[in-house]
């Protein structure tokens, strides 16, 4: 029989009372007066529990009588090395019970956590489908809310006309005033407009070859039919067939925010330069007023439903206080930014046709629409009278561009691009790049004015010149989507690269090609 604590053959055996375990007399007593416990099974233990067991007697070899002492001295090593082992045996064993509870308890968190994700990502889902399903407005609606003779909801403290459409309070003079002054203080501010020196060069442009190309939104529903950049950030967002806009970085390539929420694809998006805000609009009738929150995401501050047909056109005064969206149920709408509230409902009774793009002129009085009917009006934003209108498109007008000098207009349908001077209010130059068959979808000024871009099957850049003078085609770019429809296109800044949306998912970066890791201007 061996002692439990050193595994050999005892001189001086003692057995436990309690546990019936063997040990080394010397040993168990050492160890009982440091920790007073069995080693073994852990419970407590004196000296007076052990039993003496009487063996034959072992002879043991015989020594050199010299060194007794040093004999001694080892042996006393060695009982100190058996219990100080036996000790970090059971530290051992404890760690390991310790640490195997550890791991379990961090695999249940683990499990947890992924389960939490999972129910917040479908209360996400839930709560977006009843956002399209019910019907929202900016504000809550009171406790006092009637039903009108069409079957809408509507609060009986605004007034109805006689058609059943709200009043709108209308532009009041402080409005007017801030447009009137940020118009002269832009106005004068352009009779000293000059090039600026970092603009790309005719020379760099014609070089210009896809540089990057992106998937951004779903595969169920390619396609991209709305583009923006925020110049000072070098930002772009796009609106798809798939109900989404994205926010994506073009110098880290990645993207920033997807938006959910409308129920049907997002014709416009455009950025306010101002306080991180976005808006969208979307063939379901909506527009939304997005703001960016510290964490990156975008909160949706203004659900907008004030049309009663598609939103076409979302475009931003300069004051970036106020913004006016067009849409196909013949009207277009001017929003002051900060409340959501449409101060006013612009209609011509004797029309029909649906607004299908608007854009604010550089200096914000003067606001461009066009209708299904290949009709261009200009409006006076000040009093929302129609001051001028031109005709000559075949097919809905589905791009308008005002240039940064003040008085070139181009204007994209299906029979092309064309060129308005707004001084003499005349149509100048005519471009028919593509056959009858294919429409033109997009037409864009650069920010200095000196290039203009057009998306259908391919995308051609000119260089802009006088009303006299010829535009030359300074570059043409082939569709690289394969399904030979762009859509949308803008310059970025300094006209530096040219992002393009077509009907597949992808946004396209065209420009300079690529030199030693750097875009080359």
């Amino acid at each position: 029989m061996n002692c439990s604590i050193s595994g050999e053959i005892p001189e001086e055996p003692v057995v436990s009372k309690n546990s019936g375990l063997l040990f080394e007399k010397r040993l168990i007593e050492r160890h009982i007066s440091d920790y007073g416990k069995c080693p073994v099974t852990g419970e407590p233990l004196s000296i007076d529990d052990m039993v003496p067991i009487k063996t034959g007697k072992i002879v043991k070899p015989r020594q050199a009588a010299s060194i007794p002492g040093m004999l001694g001295m080892f042996q006393n090593e060695w009982d100190v090395l058996v219990l100080s082992n036996f000790a970090l045996e059971q530290q051992l064993h404890t760690a390991r019970q310790e640490l195997s509870h550890a791991l379990y308890q961090h695999d249940a968190a683990c499990r947890v956590i992924a389960r939490l994700k999972k129910e917040r990502d479908e209360a996400r889902s839930l709560l977006a489908q009843a956002e399209r399903q019910m019907p929202l407005s900016s504000t809550p609606v009171s406790s006092n809310a009637a039903v009108s003779g069409n079957g809408k909801r509507v609060n009986e403290d605004e007034e109805l006309g006689l058609d059943g459409k709200k009043i709108r309070q209308g532009i009041s003079a402080t409005v007017i005033s801030e447009l009137t002054d940020c118009n002269a203080a832009l106005s004068q501010q352009r009779k000293k407009r000059q090039i600026p020196p970092t603009l790309v060069p005719v020379e760099a442009l014609e070089s210009y070859s896809q540089i990057s190309s992106h998937p951004l939104h779903k595969t169920s529903k390619p396609g991209i039919i709305s583009l923006d950049i925020h110049h000072e950030k070098d930002v772009i967002a796009t609106g798809g067939l798939d109900t989404n806009a994205v926010i994506f970085d073009r110098s880290s390539g990645e993207i920033l925010s997807t938006l959910s929420g409308h129920s049907k694809k997002v014709t416009s998006v455009k950025f306010v330069a101002r306080d991180d805000l976005f808006l969208t609009g979307s063939a379901d009738k909506t527009v939304r007023v997005w703001q960016q929150s510290d964490d990156g995401n975008y909160n949706c501050r203004h659900i907008l439903k004030d049309h009663t047909a598609e939103v076409q056109a979302v475009t931003v005064h300069a004051t970036n206080n106020f913004f006016v969206t067009a849409s196909l149920d013949n009207t277009w709408c001017f929003y002051e930014l900060a409340s959501g509230l449409c101060l006013t409902q612009v209609t011509e009774a004797s029309e029909t046709e649906g607004y299908t793009s608007a854009a604010f002129h550089p200096d914000g009085l003067i606001l461009g629409t066009g209708t299904s009917d290949a009709l261009v009006k200009i409006w006076d934003v000040k009093s929302q009278k129609n001051v001028a209108r031109f005709d000559g498109h075949v097919g809905p007008v589905t791009a308008i561009s005002f240039s940064e000098n003040g008085y070139f207009l181009a204007t994209a349908a299906h029979d092309g691009v064309k060129l308005w001077d707004l001084r003499k209010l005349k149509n100048f130059r005519t471009f028919s790049p593509y056959d009858s068959e294919t429409p033109t979808n997009s037409v864009e000024f650069d920010h200095s004015g000196s290039y203009l871009a057009i998306a259908g099957s391919d995308l051609r850049v000119y260089q802009v010149a006088s009303v006299k003078s010829e535009w030359n085609c300074i570059k043409t770019i082939p569709d690289l989507s394969g399904t030979g429809k762009a859509t949308c296109l803008k310059f970025g800044p300094d006209a530096k690269y040219l992002a393009v949306g077509s009907m597949d998912r992808n946004l396209r970066i065209f420009g300079v090609p690529v030199v030693d890791g750097s875009m080359e201007t």
